[in-house]
């Protein structure tokens, strides 16, 4: 009777000992959340989801993209004649995000949609389309399963500064608690990194200044980040984007031609051909102002492949004559001495990365930037087209022209120099998020990131070892019992006799 106690005390220790240890130390569950933002450009639309761990740290979580997803089809402003289609193209995607996100948090997943210069001009162009774009969109939004936040057009002054913080945050340059900057390459004198933004419609930089300018106060906006206060430079140049600049640049060559159907092109390659409709081509706000009469519906464009005289006729889109202030970017726009490095994504960086011109190692001097866009722009249309016959052809076709505008907006509009050319630094992603507004614009709206309670073990540390040395010291004095009495001194075995 004795021995089966003693037995069943053992059984029962160990089987304390086990359970304590394995219910202490089994890993504490991932208490991960989810947002979506949808960045709705003028010539697509991208869907990003970001997750990061409810704790906050330095009160806001450490915000990583976990998945992206491009929308078939054009950007919702080009839905302006099938205004109900517009909604339905983005259900691809957003079935992508229900997938990628647990089922049992969809109901709690912010999701936003931020609609940006595409449909900054098809509002100026025709509201009542614009609205009906929105309310499409809305519409497919609220009947996803997330919690819907809102779809709206978001200004190009906080497209610029969402671009800011985002970049700045990735590169953990607002200090936040635990980090090291993620790309050592950005070392820059001043504590963050300008952003530079071009897109299909409107192009953005943003900086934090030198000293407190304050001739333009309109271009000024005050941040408080991390306990920090930030004094920002932002401006954004409606109809500046590659798309729109190349519109203004024909519409402007169109002008000036005589009345002949052809237009000779020097910004597409030699043996290219395109065709446009009159009509269509001056609807839009950023060329209509050069509309006038002509004795024919379609233009016959003719690549040329000069890519000097394509500089010379990009150059006249940036209007230097007239500046108020102490110094400006273009057309009149206040822009403060360049300050620090900076961070160009986007375009900048799609366009300068098909051109081999991206590398962070060994940054590419000015000069020799503008020879390869060159020698690029000098090359036949068929010979491009045969070597890159993977990428569309409208891509393809501009990319001359685009690195001619990248260089004479940053060259002629910025004025950046050979001396700090090698400070800007085109950035595709930083980490595993893509550099752009919309993780910047979560996080401003959101402040962003709930905070709870981490996930604890079920004992304290104290509790714990208590118990697992009380379980220790009930089998170590089982055993002992058991060992005295199958070995009891003569003595005592004499005396029980």
């Amino acid at each position: 009777k004795t021995l089966l106690i003693l037995g069943l005390l053992s059984t029962l220790a160990v089987i304390a000992l086990i359970t304590v240890a394995v219910t202490q130390n089994k890993p504490l569950p991932k208490n991960i959340k989810y947002g979506i933002v949808l960045d709705a450009g003028s010539s697509h639309t991208n869907l990003y989801v970001y997750e990061w761990p409810a704790e906050k740290e330095n009160d806001t979580g450490v915000v990583q993209q976990v998945e992206v997803c491009k929308v078939e089809g054009p950007g919702i402003s080009g839905y302006s004649h099938a205004t109900e289609e517009a909604g339905p193209s983005l259900a691809q995607c957003l079935q992508q995000a229900e997938e990628v996100i647990p089922s049992q948090q969809h109901q709690e997943t912010p999701i936003y949609l931020g609609a940006t210069a595409g449909m900054r001009l098809l509002s100026l162009e025709n509201k009542s389309a614009a609205d009906k774009v929105l309310s499409s969109v809305e519409k497919t939004l609220r009947s996803a399963p997330f919690n819907f936040q809102g779809a709206r057009i978001i200004s190009g002054q906080e497209e610029g500064a969402y671009g800011w913080i985002t970049i700045n945050y990735l590169l953990g340059n607002f200090k936040q608690s635990g980090w090291t900057k993620l790309l050592h390459s950005l070392k820059s004198l001043s504590e963050t990194s300008g952003a530079l933004d071009l897109g299909g419609a409107s192009t953005q930089i943003t900086f934090v200044p030198n000293k407190r300018y304050s001739e333009s106060p309109e271009n000024l906006l005050y941040f408080r980040l991390y306990g920090k206060d930030y004094l920002v430079y932002t401006q954004s140049f409606l109809c500046y984007g590659k798309d729109q600049a190349l519109q203004q640049k024909l519409a402007r060559d169109l002008q000036a031609s005589t009345s002949d159907s052809s237009l000779f092109d020097p910004c597409f390659l030699q043996g290219y051909q395109r065709t446009i409709n009159i009509s269509d081509f001056f609807k839009n706000p950023c060329t209509s102002a050069e509309k006038k009469q002509f004795p024919f519906s379609q233009l016959y464009i003719q690549g040329e492949g000069n890519y000097q005289k394509c500089r010379r006729n990009i150059q006249k889109l940036f209007n230097k004559t007239n500046c108020p202030y102490s110094s400006c970017s273009f057309n009149g726009i206040y822009l403060p001495p360049l300050q620090g490095d900076f961070g160009a994504f986007s375009a900048f960086y799609f366009v300068m990365n098909f051109l081999n011109l991206t590398s962070e190692q060994s940054p590419v001097a000015l000069d020799k930037v503008a020879s390869t866009i060159e020698s690029f722009c000098a090359r036949p249309w068929h010979e491009v087209k045969a070597a890159y016959h993977q990428i569309k052809e409208k891509y393809l076709s501009e990319y001359c022209f685009s690195g001619a505008y990248i260089l004479s907006l940053l060259e002629n509009g910025y004025e950046f120099t050979e001396k700090n050319w090698q400070r800007i630094h085109f950035l595709g992603k930083i980490g595993s998020s893509d550099a752009g507004w919309t993780l910047g614009y979560m996080l401003n709206l959101t402040n962003m990131i709930p905070a709870e309670e981490p996930a604890v073990p079920p004992l304290s540390h104290g509790s714990y070892v208590g118990l697992m040395v009380l379980c220790s010291l009930v089998l170590v004095s089982v055993l002992l019992s058991a060992w005295l009495l199958f070995h009891k001194p003569k003595c005592l075995q004499k005396g029980i006799v």
